[in-house]
């Protein structure tokens, strides 16, 4: 039989209801801005201050001219590389690493375990590490955006922490059989960890798709610029005179406005329809590698 709720926790329960309202409309209306922006007429867009609820003269010219403009598919290109490759590789070093670390018979687990912690709070900087990337061969590379990164110590920790709730009797079955720590690995504890591995390929591929520093750093030839970096021309260089050849009748300077917010929608939608898809995951995955072990 259910309790009777009191007064005073109705109205709690109804002030957290309006609060979390008031605070999903504050996160989620700078993006509504953009896309409204971003197919409004572009003279309005320049005079408007304030607040946009809806648009006005709805024109898709923005997009159209985004995607006639060739570096933005060379940027999705060299993005959707960086993140699908750069990913599996997290995935892979990753899931090494803390299989390896959750073992309960590993020589010098904690020393080992202390040194990784250890990079969480210093580390060699940015020249080192370009002087090393340098030294590398690695300039002007894709995969000076990928191999500088190819594991998290925070991700690491993560991981590591739900493989050590993977019951050991499964682990001794297993090698009973024949099975070696490759098979146990990608055979017994990944599958049973599925959630917190969903969790990393968000946290590792919001991270590449969103990185720019780095390809700013690493990065010279224009045809190997990802995406963020093209953005960040656009945004903040203002460079937005390549995508208006042969706009006629119109003031270049409201257009490039609406081209800046139609840039900003092209950038994030790859991420917004990944993230539903592993939403799921998401506190399942965040809890078992937190609490577990």
């Amino acid at each position: 039989m259910a309790l009777k709720r009191s007064l005073g926790e109705k109205l709690f329960d109804a002030s957290n209801v309006f609060l979390l309202f008031l605070l999903s409309c504050t996160t989620l209306y700078p993006f509504f801005y953009v896309l409204m922006a971003s197919v409004s007429d572009p003279n309005w867009i320049v005079k408007t201050r304030g607040l946009i609820l809806w648009p006005e003269g709805v024109t898709f010219e923005a997009y159209l001219m985004v995607f006639r403009n060739p570096s933005i598919y060379t940027g999705y290109v060299n993005s959707t590389f960086i993140v699908v490759i750069g990913t599996s590789l997290n995935i892979l070093m990753t899931s090494l690493g803390a299989y390896a670390l959750s073992r309960q018979n590993v020589m010098w687990k904690n020393p080992i375990m202390f040194g990784i912690v250890f990079t969480m709070f210093f580390n060699g900087g940015l020249i080192p590490t370009f002087l090393l990337v340098n030294d590398l061969g690695l300039m002007n590379s894709r995969w000076a955006l990928i191999l500088p990164v190819a594991m998290s110590s925070y991700n690491l920790i993560i991981m590591r922490t739900a493989f050590m709730g993977v019951p050991v009797s499964l682990e001794e079955s297993a090698k009973l059989d024949g099975a070696n720590d490759f098979t146990v690995l990608f055979r017994i504890v990944l599958p049973l960890s599925m959630p917190v591995v969903a969790v990393m390929i968000l946290f590792y591929g919001v991270a590449h798709w969103n990185s720019w520093f780095n390809a700013l750093i690493y990065i010279r030839a224009r045809d190997l610029y990802p995406l963020q970096l093209i953005l960040r021309e656009i945004l903040i260089i203002n460079s937005t005179e390549s995508m208006m050849s042969g706009v006629g009748g119109l003031d270049k300077m409201p257009v490039g406005e609406t081209i800046k917010y139609a840039t900003i929608i092209v950038a994030t939608l790859p991420i917004l329809c990944l993230y539903p898809m592993l939403q799921k995951y998401f506190v399942k995955g965040i809890m078992i590698g937190a609490i577990k072990g």
